[in-house]
């Protein structure tokens, strides 16, 4: 039996080792919860947000001095790794276990490539709060991009989107 491993999988693991087994080994898994459309339709608002500045040859201002590299200047390269089915994966040749993510973005810094996911949330993320829910996702991403021979920086950018206040009368844009 072969197993198809992504971050979020990985994650399950982490946080319930029991769930994890009874997933992997008895094909039970967890209830499903209902999943809201919102940060779906963000991230496409902000994938399309980031290929802008990316066919400009820029970085979008909130990040632009806060980060290593520019954005992967390859669009089609990006857009088969942002896709969990032609994404990046590596396949152990011992347990031919699967290991898959879909990167959301991708910085660039000389020859080192440097992972970057967005999220959105209803607030300000928390100090640590980063690192203990998203540092095994980032870490992921960095190894398949190793594994898959691209030279990886030591770094990896989570990059937040959250409401500070909303106006009434008008388009956000």
């Amino acid at each position: 039996m072969s197993y198809r491993l992504s971050p979020t999988t990985l994650q399950l693991f982490v946080n319930c080792p029991r769930c994890f087994w009874l997933q992997f080994r008895q094909g039970i898994h967890r209830p499903r919860s209902i999943f809201p459309s919102l940060p779906g339709g963000m991230d496409s608002v902000i994938k399309d947000y980031f290929d802008r500045y990316r066919s400009q040859g820029e970085l979008p201002p909130e990040i632009n001095g806060k980060v290593r590299g520019q954005l992967v200047p390859d669009q089609a390269l990006l857009k088969r790794w942002r896709n969990w089915r032609t994404g990046l994966q590596y396949v152990d040749p011992i347990s031919q276990a699967t290991l898959f993510g879909a990167l959301d973005d991708c910085l660039v810094d000389d020859d080192l490539y440097i992972p970057l996911d967005y999220k959105t949330r209803g607030y300000a993320p928390k100090p640590g709060e980063s690192q203990r829910y998203y540092g095994l996702q980032l870490n992921c991403y960095a190894w398949l991009l190793q594994a898959n021979g691209f030279n990886v920086a030591d770094i990896g950018y989570l990059v937040y989107y959250y409401p500070l206040s909303v106006f009434a009368g008008g388009t956000v844009k």
